[in-house]
């Protein structure tokens, strides 16, 4: 009967450490939805705002492997100071040397794709944009 105790003992050990464990994550999921919620960002806007941007940003902002650079700069939430409006304007309007989005995607689109974007961590060490044949004495 010891050894069955010892069993019956160590199950009532894990369902402890068990619920604790849950105690402990519920805060922290619940604050990453608040957080969400905060900004504004539901969880599927977020994931329809990866999904359009890997179709159409991932080209230039994303290195395809780690030790190659980008074509343009690494996006995060820091990109454009993190201001979601300076964000839309610029994937809506683009750049001398990004086009313009407008026409691609409904404001709605965008507004996902920002989400997304704010959801990004900055690398530690992005690799800097390659430089194309225009670049060439732009040092």
């Amino acid at each position: 009967m010891e050894c069955g105790s010892k069993i019956a003992a160590a199950g009532e050990e894990y369902h402890m450490v068990r619920h604790a464990l849950i105690a402990i994550a519920l805060p922290i999921l619940g604050s990453a939805t608040a957080a969400a919620a905060q900004d504004g960002a539901s969880a599927d806007q977020v994931k329809l705002g990866e999904r359009l941007a890997n179709q159409s940003c991932v080209v230039c902002h994303f290195a395809p492997q780690i030790t190659s650079g980008t074509y343009a700069p690494a996006l995060s939430k820091d990109s454009l100071g993190g201001k979601a409006d300076i964000i839309h304007g610029v994937i809506a309007n683009g750049t001398p040397r990004m086009p313009a989005f407008k026409y691609q995607f409904k404001p709605q689109q965008i507004d996902a794709i920002v989400a997304y974007i704010q959801t990004l961590q900055p690398s530690a060490a992005a690799p800097s944009p390659r430089k194309t044949r225009g670049d060439a004495g732009a040092d």
